[in-house]
Protein backbone atom coordinates (compact mmCIF):
# COMPACT_ATOMS: atom_id res chain seq x y z
CA UNK A 1 0.00 0.00 0.00
CA UNK A 2 2.89 2.37 0.76
CA UNK A 3 4.42 1.74 -2.67
CA UNK A 4 1.01 2.09 -4.36
CA UNK A 5 0.37 5.43 -2.66
CA UNK A 6 3.90 6.71 -3.30
CA UNK A 7 4.15 5.74 -6.98
CA UNK A 8 0.52 5.85 -8.15
CA UNK A 9 -1.78 7.92 -5.95
CA UNK A 10 0.65 10.79 -5.27
CA UNK A 11 1.77 11.23 -8.94
CA UNK A 12 -1.86 10.99 -10.06
CA UNK A 13 -2.90 13.66 -7.57
CA UNK A 14 0.03 15.87 -8.58
CA UNK A 15 -0.87 15.56 -12.28
CA UNK A 16 -4.51 16.29 -11.56
CA UNK A 17 -3.63 19.41 -9.56
CA UNK A 18 -1.07 20.61 -12.14
CA UNK A 19 -3.64 20.35 -14.93
CA UNK A 20 -5.51 23.37 -13.52
CA UNK A 21 -2.47 25.68 -13.51
CA UNK A 22 -0.32 27.26 -16.20
CA UNK A 23 2.74 29.49 -16.53
CA UNK A 24 1.90 33.07 -17.49
CA UNK A 25 4.16 36.07 -18.18
CA UNK A 26 3.21 38.97 -15.94
CA UNK A 27 4.53 42.52 -15.86
CA UNK A 28 5.09 42.79 -19.61
CA UNK A 29 8.27 43.61 -21.48
CA UNK A 30 11.66 41.99 -21.10
CA UNK A 31 11.50 42.32 -17.32
CA UNK A 32 8.28 40.35 -17.05
CA UNK A 33 8.23 37.38 -14.72
CA UNK A 34 6.67 33.97 -15.17
CA UNK A 35 4.11 33.05 -12.56
CA UNK A 36 1.97 29.99 -12.00
CA UNK A 37 -1.70 30.97 -12.21
CA UNK A 38 -4.94 29.05 -11.80
CA UNK A 39 -6.65 28.69 -15.20
CA UNK A 40 -9.58 26.40 -14.40
CA UNK A 41 -10.28 24.12 -17.42
CA UNK A 42 -8.27 26.09 -19.95
CA UNK A 43 -5.64 23.35 -20.29
CA UNK A 44 -8.33 20.74 -20.91
CA UNK A 45 -9.90 22.91 -23.61
CA UNK A 46 -6.52 23.22 -25.32
CA UNK A 47 -5.94 19.48 -25.10
CA UNK A 48 -9.32 18.61 -26.62
CA UNK A 49 -8.63 20.97 -29.53
CA UNK A 50 -5.00 19.91 -30.00
CA UNK A 51 -4.79 18.63 -33.57
CA UNK A 52 -1.66 16.56 -32.89
CA UNK A 53 -3.22 14.78 -29.93
CA UNK A 54 -6.51 14.14 -31.74
CA UNK A 55 -4.62 12.72 -34.74
CA UNK A 56 -2.58 10.55 -32.37
CA UNK A 57 -5.79 9.20 -30.83
CA UNK A 58 -7.01 8.29 -34.32
CA UNK A 59 -3.79 6.41 -35.06
CA UNK A 60 -4.06 4.73 -31.66
CA UNK A 61 -7.59 3.57 -32.50
CA UNK A 62 -6.43 2.00 -35.77
CA UNK A 63 -3.55 0.29 -33.99
CA UNK A 64 -5.88 -1.00 -31.26
CA UNK A 65 -8.33 -2.44 -33.77
CA UNK A 66 -5.46 -4.49 -35.19
CA UNK A 67 -3.52 -5.42 -32.05
CA UNK A 68 -6.19 -6.18 -29.43
CA UNK A 69 -8.28 -8.74 -31.38
CA UNK A 70 -5.15 -10.46 -32.68
CA UNK A 71 -3.62 -10.71 -29.21
CA UNK A 72 -6.76 -12.12 -27.62
CA UNK A 73 -7.67 -14.36 -30.55
CA UNK A 74 -4.24 -15.96 -30.83
CA UNK A 75 -3.89 -16.30 -27.05
CA UNK A 76 -7.24 -18.11 -26.88
CA UNK A 77 -6.35 -20.29 -29.86
CA UNK A 78 -2.99 -21.34 -28.42
CA UNK A 79 -4.53 -21.98 -25.00
CA UNK A 80 -7.21 -24.22 -26.53
CA UNK A 81 -4.63 -26.09 -28.62
CA UNK A 82 -2.41 -26.68 -25.58
CA UNK A 83 -5.42 -27.87 -23.58
CA UNK A 84 -6.62 -30.29 -26.28
CA UNK A 85 -6.30 -33.96 -25.41
CA UNK A 86 -4.21 -34.94 -28.44
CA UNK A 87 -1.63 -32.14 -28.21
CA UNK A 88 1.97 -33.25 -27.69
CA UNK A 89 4.91 -31.36 -26.19
CA UNK A 90 2.61 -29.16 -24.11
CA UNK A 91 5.34 -28.00 -21.75
CA UNK A 92 7.60 -27.02 -24.63
CA UNK A 93 4.70 -25.25 -26.34
CA UNK A 94 3.83 -23.22 -23.25
CA UNK A 95 7.44 -22.18 -22.79
CA UNK A 96 7.98 -21.29 -26.46
CA UNK A 97 4.84 -19.14 -26.58
CA UNK A 98 5.56 -17.45 -23.25
CA UNK A 99 9.25 -16.61 -23.86
CA UNK A 100 8.60 -13.47 -26.01
CA UNK A 101 6.71 -11.93 -23.05
CA UNK A 102 9.95 -12.05 -21.03
CA UNK A 103 11.76 -9.94 -23.64
CA UNK A 104 11.74 -6.23 -22.62
CA UNK A 105 9.60 -4.07 -24.90
CA UNK A 106 12.52 -1.83 -25.88
CA UNK A 107 14.65 -4.82 -26.87
CA UNK A 108 11.77 -6.36 -28.83
CA UNK A 109 11.14 -3.09 -30.69
CA UNK A 110 14.82 -2.72 -31.62
CA UNK A 111 15.06 -6.37 -32.70
CA UNK A 112 11.97 -6.16 -34.92
CA UNK A 113 13.05 -2.73 -36.15
CA UNK A 114 16.21 -4.14 -37.69
CA UNK A 115 14.18 -6.96 -39.20
CA UNK A 116 11.93 -4.30 -40.76
CA UNK A 117 14.74 -2.18 -42.24
CA UNK A 118 15.10 -2.92 -45.98
CA UNK A 119 18.91 -3.23 -45.70
CA UNK A 120 18.87 -5.73 -42.83
CA UNK A 121 15.45 -7.41 -43.10
CA UNK A 122 15.59 -11.16 -43.76
CA UNK A 123 12.00 -11.00 -45.00
CA UNK A 124 12.76 -8.31 -47.57
CA UNK A 125 15.88 -10.27 -48.60
CA UNK A 126 13.66 -13.21 -49.53
CA UNK A 127 11.11 -11.07 -51.38
CA UNK A 128 13.86 -9.28 -53.30
CA UNK A 129 15.34 -12.60 -54.28
CA UNK A 130 11.92 -13.62 -55.58
CA UNK A 131 11.65 -10.39 -57.57
CA UNK A 132 8.84 -8.98 -55.41
CA UNK A 133 10.74 -5.97 -54.08
CA UNK A 134 11.12 -4.77 -50.52
CA UNK A 135 8.34 -5.21 -47.96
CA UNK A 136 7.20 -1.72 -46.79
CA UNK A 137 7.26 -2.50 -43.07
CA UNK A 138 8.12 1.08 -42.06
CA UNK A 139 6.10 2.91 -44.70
CA UNK A 140 2.86 4.68 -43.68
CA UNK A 141 0.55 1.96 -45.09
CA UNK A 142 2.49 -0.86 -43.41
CA UNK A 143 3.43 0.83 -40.17
CA UNK A 144 0.31 -0.08 -38.17
CA UNK A 145 0.76 -3.78 -38.84
CA UNK A 146 4.47 -3.59 -38.05
CA UNK A 147 3.93 -1.95 -34.65
CA UNK A 148 1.00 -4.24 -33.86
CA UNK A 149 3.15 -7.26 -34.71
CA UNK A 150 5.68 -6.30 -32.01
CA UNK A 151 3.05 -5.97 -29.28
CA UNK A 152 1.16 -9.09 -30.36
CA UNK A 153 4.38 -11.12 -30.46
CA UNK A 154 5.24 -10.01 -26.93
CA UNK A 155 1.75 -10.09 -25.43
CA UNK A 156 0.32 -13.43 -26.55
CA UNK A 157 2.30 -15.49 -24.03
CA UNK A 158 0.98 -13.81 -20.88
CA UNK A 159 -2.64 -13.80 -22.04
CA UNK A 160 -2.34 -17.40 -23.22
CA UNK A 161 -1.07 -18.44 -19.79
CA UNK A 162 -4.02 -16.75 -18.03
CA UNK A 163 -6.56 -18.44 -20.31
CA UNK A 164 -4.77 -21.79 -20.17
CA UNK A 165 -4.79 -21.72 -16.36
CA UNK A 166 -8.55 -21.11 -16.45
CA UNK A 167 -9.00 -24.00 -18.89
CA UNK A 168 -7.15 -26.37 -16.57
CA UNK A 169 -9.66 -25.60 -13.80
CA UNK A 170 -12.63 -26.90 -15.82
CA UNK A 171 -13.85 -30.24 -14.35
CA UNK A 172 -12.86 -33.20 -16.52
CA UNK A 173 -16.23 -34.81 -15.85
CA UNK A 174 -17.99 -32.08 -17.82
CA UNK A 175 -15.70 -32.47 -20.82
CA UNK A 176 -15.90 -36.27 -20.74
CA UNK A 177 -19.71 -36.10 -20.61
CA UNK A 178 -19.72 -33.92 -23.72
CA UNK A 179 -17.45 -36.35 -25.56
CA UNK A 180 -19.68 -39.28 -24.59
CA UNK A 181 -22.60 -37.37 -26.10
CA UNK A 182 -20.68 -37.24 -29.38
CA UNK A 183 -19.13 -33.77 -29.20
CA UNK A 184 -15.88 -33.37 -31.08
CA UNK A 185 -12.83 -31.42 -29.94
CA UNK A 186 -13.98 -28.25 -31.72
CA UNK A 187 -17.49 -28.46 -30.24
CA UNK A 188 -16.08 -29.03 -26.75
CA UNK A 189 -13.85 -25.98 -27.16
CA UNK A 190 -16.55 -23.64 -28.47
CA UNK A 191 -19.53 -24.76 -26.38
CA UNK A 192 -17.92 -25.70 -23.08
CA UNK A 193 -14.41 -24.37 -22.67
CA UNK A 194 -14.78 -20.86 -24.09
CA UNK A 195 -17.97 -19.97 -22.13
CA UNK A 196 -16.47 -21.30 -18.88
CA UNK A 197 -13.31 -19.18 -19.16
CA UNK A 198 -15.32 -15.97 -19.46
CA UNK A 199 -13.67 -14.32 -16.41
CA UNK A 200 -10.22 -15.01 -17.87
CA UNK A 201 -11.31 -13.52 -21.19
CA UNK A 202 -12.56 -10.42 -19.37
CA UNK A 203 -9.22 -10.08 -17.58
CA UNK A 204 -7.12 -10.54 -20.70
CA UNK A 205 -9.35 -8.13 -22.64
CA UNK A 206 -8.72 -5.42 -20.06
CA UNK A 207 -4.97 -6.14 -20.08
CA UNK A 208 -4.78 -6.00 -23.89
CA UNK A 209 -6.82 -2.80 -24.02
CA UNK A 210 -4.70 -1.07 -21.37
CA UNK A 211 -1.55 -2.12 -23.19
CA UNK A 212 -2.86 -0.67 -26.45
CA UNK A 213 -3.84 2.65 -24.86
CA UNK A 214 -0.38 2.96 -23.28
CA UNK A 215 1.45 2.58 -26.59
CA UNK A 216 4.76 4.41 -26.46
CA UNK A 217 7.89 2.27 -26.50
CA UNK A 218 7.41 0.60 -29.88
CA UNK A 219 6.89 3.75 -32.01
CA UNK A 220 9.50 5.65 -29.99
CA UNK A 221 12.12 2.97 -30.71
CA UNK A 222 11.17 2.74 -34.39
CA UNK A 223 11.13 6.52 -34.89
CA UNK A 224 14.88 6.82 -35.68
CA UNK A 225 14.49 4.12 -38.34
CA UNK A 226 11.76 5.78 -40.42
CA UNK A 227 10.33 9.17 -41.34
CA UNK A 228 6.79 7.84 -41.02
CA UNK A 229 6.75 8.23 -37.22
CA UNK A 230 6.68 11.74 -35.79
CA UNK A 231 7.17 12.86 -32.20
CA UNK A 232 3.37 13.04 -31.85
CA UNK A 233 2.50 9.73 -33.53
CA UNK A 234 0.93 8.31 -30.34
CA UNK A 235 -0.81 10.25 -27.53
CA UNK A 236 1.85 9.35 -24.96
CA UNK A 237 4.54 10.61 -27.34
CA UNK A 238 2.73 13.96 -27.51
CA UNK A 239 2.51 14.07 -23.72
CA UNK A 240 6.22 13.29 -23.41
CA UNK A 241 7.11 16.03 -25.91
CA UNK A 242 4.98 18.62 -24.11
CA UNK A 243 6.38 17.73 -20.69
CA UNK A 244 10.07 17.18 -21.35
CA UNK A 245 10.81 18.94 -24.64
CA UNK A 246 8.53 21.97 -24.61
CA UNK A 247 8.50 22.22 -20.79
CA UNK A 248 4.70 22.55 -20.82
CA UNK A 249 3.94 20.43 -17.78
CA UNK A 250 0.42 21.79 -17.33
CA UNK A 251 -0.69 20.78 -20.83
CA UNK A 252 0.97 17.38 -20.44
CA UNK A 253 -0.80 16.85 -17.11
CA UNK A 254 -4.18 17.73 -18.62
CA UNK A 255 -3.58 15.40 -21.57
CA UNK A 256 -2.56 12.63 -19.17
CA UNK A 257 -5.78 13.05 -17.20
CA UNK A 258 -7.88 13.01 -20.38
CA UNK A 259 -6.13 9.83 -21.51
CA UNK A 260 -6.56 8.24 -18.07
CA UNK A 261 -10.27 9.06 -17.94
CA UNK A 262 -10.74 7.77 -21.47
CA UNK A 263 -8.86 4.58 -20.61
CA UNK A 264 -11.06 3.99 -17.55
CA UNK A 265 -14.24 4.62 -19.54
CA UNK A 266 -13.25 2.29 -22.39
CA UNK A 267 -12.19 -0.39 -19.88
CA UNK A 268 -15.59 -0.26 -18.16
CA UNK A 269 -17.39 -0.54 -21.51
CA UNK A 270 -15.27 -3.52 -22.55
CA UNK A 271 -15.80 -5.14 -19.15
CA UNK A 272 -19.59 -4.84 -19.41
CA UNK A 273 -19.72 -6.04 -23.02
CA UNK A 274 -17.47 -9.07 -22.46
CA UNK A 275 -19.36 -10.10 -19.34
CA UNK A 276 -22.68 -9.95 -21.17
CA UNK A 277 -21.31 -11.99 -24.06
CA UNK A 278 -19.89 -14.54 -21.61
CA UNK A 279 -23.22 -14.87 -19.80
CA UNK A 280 -25.04 -15.37 -23.09
CA UNK A 281 -22.53 -18.04 -24.09
CA UNK A 282 -22.97 -19.85 -20.79
CA UNK A 283 -26.77 -19.66 -21.15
Amino acid sequence: MILYVAFTVVPLGYAFGSSFFAQRLTGGGILGTRRTVFVWFENYAEVLTNASLVAGLGRLAIYGIIAVPLTLGLALLFALLLDASGTRLKRFGRTAIFIPYAVPGVVAALMWGFMYLPATSPFSYVTRAMGLGTIPFLEPHGLYGSIANITVWGGIGFNMLVIYTALRSIPNEMIEAARIDGAGEVQVALRIKVPLVGPALVLTSIFALLGALQLYGEPAMLMPLTNSISTTWAPLMTIYRDAFVLDNLSSAAAASMVLAIGTAAVSVVVLVVVRRLSRRGMA
